[in-house]
């Protein structure tokens, strides 16, 4: 049975507002962008010095916290063992410890016997002058044993800058020095951190005040048959390039796999409501 009249044109109008409502639309054209590490650091050493070991190499995958540069540092160790034997010396506090026992007794004696008479004014004020020594002398032997805890700790972050490690979870773009050369203030390699991704983007102007931070975008990168990621809206500038008439965007992209090559040229679709989308 056919239905037709008015009936079956409120229900035509009712589902095509659902759909509408219910189905965002897509900005339509698609923009160039480049995809880029996230970071991208030139490792220095803090000291100059000659380069011990470089355990990494071109293309190698490195963690936070791994060890990617060693400086030879025979004197920074043998300056930390001869801090540390400073630091644990014990003999000098312990004998000015005893001394302030015997002191403490040869006082207490004293004036004993001065009470009774049997010693002069001036052997009690020599013994609390021996055991006032006693206690200075221990005073010193602290202090002397804090300051060598200093040193040693001293000494210890200065062999600490002879080993760089990796500040990043990334890969090694290039390695510009090898074991036998002089570190001085120029880099030793370049790390790029690309999980996540960030892609870069100019949009043009008509999108202005439309784009905004945590809005979703579908990147596509080049080459045949790759496929579509999700990305997400972290930066867009305040400033227009009037040049050319357009307004840069910055997403981040993850890539947890390490399956997206940086360096790529791509598409990106950012997704707009129905009321933004021109």
């Amino acid at each position: 049975m056919s239905v037709t009249g008015p009936g079956m044109m409120r229900m035509l109008t009712v589902a095509a507002g659902f759909w509408v409502l219910t189905v965002p639309s897509v900005w339509a054209a698609e923009m160039a962008c480049v995809i880029k590490p996230s970071a991208e650091i030139s490792i220095g050493t803090p000291v100059e010095g000659l380069i011990q070991t470089v355990p990494v190499d071109r293309g190698d995958w490195v963690t936070k916290g791994q060890v990617i540069v060693t400086l030879e540092s025979s004197l920074e160790e043998a300056t930390v063992a001869l801090a540390k034997g400073k630091a644990q010396a014990e003999a000098a506090l312990k004998s000015s410890q005893v001394k302030i026992g015997f002191s403490s007794r040869k006082l207490e004696r004293a004036l004993d016997l001065f009470k009774s008479n049997s010693i002069a004014q001036h052997d009690v004020d020599e013994a609390k002058t021996e055991k006032a020594l006693a206690e200075i002398s221990y005073q010193e032997a602290s202090e002397n044993k804090r300051q060598a805890e200093l040193e040693l700790n001293r000494a210890a972050a200065a062999l600490h800058l002879h080993t760089i490690r990796s500040p990043i979870n990334g890969v090694v773009v290039d390695r510009l020095l090898s074991p036998g050369e002089l570190a001085r203030q120029t880099p030793v390699m370049k790390l790029a951190q690309i999980n996540p991704l960030r892609v870069e983007v100019y949009a043009p102007l008509s999108l202005l005040g439309k784009l905004k931070t945590g809005m979703q975008a579908d990147v596509r990168p080049e080459g045949k048959g790759q496929p579509v990621y999700q990305a997400k809206i972290v930066v867009v500038n305040k400033v227009v390039d009037s040049a050319s008439g357009t307004i840069g965007v910055r997403l981040e992209m993850p890539n947890p796999n390490n399956a997206i090559a940086a360096g790529l040229a791509c598409t990106v679709e950012f997704h707009l409501s129905s009321a933004e989308n021109p």
